[in-house]
């Protein structure tokens, strides 16, 4: 990864970049972003091109078929796309879950297939379904030339770990879109930022969460337990929404504008609150293309709060191959139903829910981040009860909080808070020639600041440092 994420910044992107913008005809410039995009996947996953340019193919044609018959006959068009791409999903993620739960339920030995995980099959199979539901249900016309469909589905800066990009919301950039110098230079700048976020912040918080989740349960303490869950819930928001920043980013340098994917999840004051900024794409996908299918809320308290554990079932299980995923997601479910029947959790202060919602974030990723559902449990056992003070408890835990891990985590904690509206409010109220002029000044700080931090992230990366890319495997 250290290798690909050098070549990506230094010889790809560049390559890419400068040919884009030399063609003039945005005809070409699609052409040139389908090999590149599949050239950016081959990289890492030469076999399974065939798989994605499969998904893309089919979805083409079962869209077409649904646009050539009346709505009522087209539901076999409907079914087939839907179980096609779930069941291409089951059989390469769900496969070794499915025959290893089996067999703990048997007691049965059936062999344990190894099927290697595409990246970013989740997040390709998602568009390309919610492209054909859309088609069924009228919500966009039919695409009837398969590279606009190839590139929809390809387009690799948002390719492998999102965010889930509907076809309604981009359909028409496909063929009517500019580029520009602004465009251009927001777009970089949001991508250094997003790069900024990953290899600065989570690839710090990660090497402290590995440390410590890794330890022997029974021994860790709880300052040690509570440090490794915080350094595990800034890894995960900043690696993943540093991807999805490095995405609109890109999206921007070649005239795409993406919908954000976060908004701020960390000052959420209730759980209903988190999933409105946490994986926007994909709270969004779940709610239009299987809660509305459900039911949603217009078949009474019980089947409401059914459909709801069947989202979040479903939620965590998208996530990864895992009890601990569905547990997480089940989790989560939990508590929207206590905040929706439970008449005092809707009139919390707003500094006590957001106490409370952060302590279920907290805990719930704790299972998230564990191997088995027992350690997970037997972790927050000792987040909430280890009490070992003594300082060989404590030494794992304060081998880590060097000067590097404390600034980083100062700066995790800063970079949860609203600034960017906060700057936007500020600057739509500058008025008059001094104000504007110091804004200008600061705008233009910014650039530079990007630019040194794109210099420090080359650095690092060439350092050979720790850098896993957390989001790729779900």
């Amino acid at each position: 990864m250290v290798f690909s994420s050098l070549v990506f910044l230094s010889i790809f992107l560049p390559a890419v970049f400068l040919l884009y913008t030399v063609i003039p005809s945005l005809k070409v410039r699609n052409y040139l972003l389908i090999l590149a995009s599949l050239a950016f996947y081959a990289y890492g996953e030469p076999v399974y091109v065939l798989l994605m340019l499969f998904s893309s193919v089919l979805n083409y044609l079962c869209a077409l078929w649904v646009d050539h018959n009346p709505k009522k006959k087209s539901k076999p068009a409907l079914v087939t796309a839907v179980a096609v791409n779930l069941g291409i999903l089951a059989v390469f993620k769900y496969t070794g879950m499915f025959v290893s739960t089996f067999n703990s339920l048997t007691g049965l030995s059936v062999p344990v297939p190894e099927i290697a995980l595409p990246i970013g099959i989740s997040f390709f199979t998602f568009q390309a379904l919610s492209y054909v539901i859309d088609v069924y249900r009228g919500a966009v016309a039919v695409q009837k030339n398969y590279p606009n469909i190839l590139l929809y589905i390809t387009f690799f800066p948002q390719l492998i770990a999102g965010p889930i990009v509907k076809y309604r919301d981009i359909n028409r950039q496909i063929t009517d879109r500019h580029q520009d110098i602004e465009k251009i230079a927001r777009g970089m700048r949001r991508f250094i930022c997003g790069l900024a976020k990953k290899v600065l912040i989570a690839n710090t918080m990660g090497r402290v969460a590995d440390i410590l989740f890794a330890q022997d349960v029974s021994t860790i303490a709880l300052p040690a337990a509570w440090l490794g869950a915080v350094a595990y819930l800034f890894q995960i928001y900043y690696d993943f929404s540093g991807y999805s920043d490095m995405a609109i980013g890109l999206g921007l340098m070649f005239g795409f504008e993406f919908k954000e994917n976060f908004m701020y999840p960390y000052g959420a004051t209730s759980i209903q609150d988190f999933w409105r900024r946490w994986h926007i794409s994909l709270s969004t996908w779940f709610k239009e293309y299987l809660y509305f299918p459900l039911g949603g809320n217009r078949k009474g308290k019980a089947r409401t709060a059914l459909n709801r554990l069947i989202v979040f079932f479903c939620t965590g299980l998208w996530h990864g191959a895992n009890w601990t995923f569905v547990l997480w997601g089940l989790w989560h479910g939990m508590f929207l139903l206590i905040e929706e029947y439970v008449p005092i959790m809707r009139r919390l202060p707003k500094v006590l829910g957001h106490i409370y919602t952060m302590l279920v974030v907290i805990l719930g990723f704790v299972l998230f981040r564990a191997d088995t559902i027992s350690y997970g449990f037997a972790y927050i056992g000792r987040m909430l009860a280890g009490f070992d003070f003594s300082l060989s408890a404590l030494g794992v835990a304060l081998e880590q909080l060097t000067p590097w891990f404390l600034a980083v985590l100062l700066a995790a904690v800063i970079g949860c808070a609203p600034i960017r509206p906060a700057a936007d409010r500020i600057r739509a109220n500058i008025y008059g020639g001094a104000a504007s002029a110091v804004w200008k000044g600061v705008h233009a700080a910014l650039y530079v600041l990007a630019a040194a931090g794109l210099v420090w992230c080359m650095l690092r990366l060439s350092s050979g440092a720790y850098n896993p890319f957390i989001y790729f495997r779900f």
